[in-house]
């Protein structure tokens, strides 16, 4: 699948929100919502600084998509997130009924999008989720790898 100049510039949007979740010591997981050619809500990991399980970029930005629309289905909608999703994620994607996601990383220790399973595509699930992987990887990974390097040695230091 080509990825195309539009692709990236969405891409960067969901890169500067993994940024804000690294400003916050979080996982530096961003993620954007485009419906016709325009972000219509961001969402960046928020786990630790929330206390909630379920602050992960996606469905805080699903949140924030089907409020804007007014309406829980997110039909005509685009995901662009910087790490692939985990199952809780994936299958909030299914549920929206986003038409596709845009990956920039996978996520070979959690990744439900192709990794370890691809839960938005089960053929008798009532809807599936066209997969666009490797936008801007590079960028993406080296994000969470700087991460978790700091992580590491933050821990040392701590011993």
């Amino acid at each position: 699948m080509d990825i195309n100049a539009m692709d990236k510039k969405f891409m960067l949007k969901a890169l500067a929100q993994a940024k804000k979740a690294y400003a916050l010591n979080e996982v530096p997981i961003g993620c954007v919502i485009v419906k016709d050619g325009k972000v219509i809500s961001s969402g960046y990991n928020r786990r630790r600084t929330d206390c909630s399980t379920l602050a992960h970029a996606e469905l805080i930005a699903i949140k924030k998509a089907s409020k804007k629309l007014g309406d829980w289905r997110l039909e005509g909608c685009s995901m662009y997130v910087t790490l692939e999703p985990c199952q809780m994620c994936a299958g909030a994607l299914v549920q929206s009924r986003i038409d596709k996601v845009y990956i920039g990383a996978m996520n070979p220790k959690a990744g439900c999008a192709g990794s370890l399973l691809n839960l938005l595509n089960v053929p008798v699930f009532n809807h599936q989720v066209e997969i666009c992987c490797g936008v801007l990887q590079e960028e993406c990974s080296e994000l969470l790898s700087s991460f978790f390097k700091e992580l590491r040695e933050s821990r040392k230091r701590d011993l």
